[in-house]
């Protein structure tokens, strides 16, 4: 097991033992425990009392952050000519198609999400080896398939995440940075919890938000009451 460096005993010790904190407590506390020189990663952990392995307690979803997630988003449109204008208007900063899918199949991937439409989407198949375990492949679910693409783009651009629960029960996201005022962490992680509670599944069943965690890139996590929030 790896040292504590002094920074990290430091933060550790302003976090008492076995304390769940509320929300707003935990936001204030999350920047205050950040030490490194760049502008961490706040990021949210919440287990659910769900088993991923059925697919009728699979938890997946989108969520707009009142605040955005404070991280420049790039994104790839896939589509036809006629859409480009509308994609670059809306702020995408790469757009076109078939250039892409062979820069794509060559290895490229430097985008953090990729909207297409559904007329390109048999296009999209062959790639599913190189996008799928990066998490690109576009999905008519979290709006990333559509032929409202330019509004797609501006979402995306303004703060959407799309997020899904892990096969340990747990949804991990980036809900900000430490330089947020802790009150937008509070909203934006407020969001997201109340947007997997609203997509409970009917078959889950005991305790549905089990635990929440929120933490920086470099800092120990907090816990946080979730009967509070």
């Amino acid at each position: 097991m790896a040292k504590l460096t002094k920074k990290q005993k430091e933060a550790a010790s302003k976090i008492e033992k076995n304390k769940l904190y509320s929300l707003k407590d935990a936001s204030a506390l999350v920047k205050s425990i950040a030490s490194a020189k760049f502008d961490e990663s706040v990021d949210i952990a919440v287990r659910l009392g769900v088993d991923p392995r059925k697919a009728n307690q699979m938890v997946r979803g989108v969520v707009t952050l009142p605040h955005g997630t404070g991280k420049d988003v790039r994104v790839l449109a896939l589509v036809t000519p006629d859409k480009e204008a509308e994609a670059k208007a809306a702020g995408a900063d790469y757009v076109g198609l078939d250039e892409y899918l062979q820069k794509i199949k060559d290895g490229w991937t430097d985008v953090d999400v990729i909207i297409t439409m559904p007329a390109v989407m048999g296009k999209l198949g062959p790639l599913g080896r190189i996008l799928g375990p990066r998490g690109l492949m576009p999905n008519p679910k979290t709006g990333t398939v559509t032929m409202d693409v330019a509004k797609a783009v501006a979402e995306v651009k303004a703060g959407k995440i799309d997020f899904k629960v892990d096969k340990t029960g747990i949804v991990h996201a980036g809900i900000g940075r430490i330089s947020f005022d802790a009150d937008k962490i509070t909203d934006n992680a407020q969001e997201i919890i109340q947007t997997l509670i609203k997509l409970k599944p009917t078959a889950a069943k005991g305790t549905y938000i089990k635990s929440i965690h929120l933490s920086s890139t470099m800092s120990p996590a907090i816990a946080l009451d979730p009967k509070a929030v």
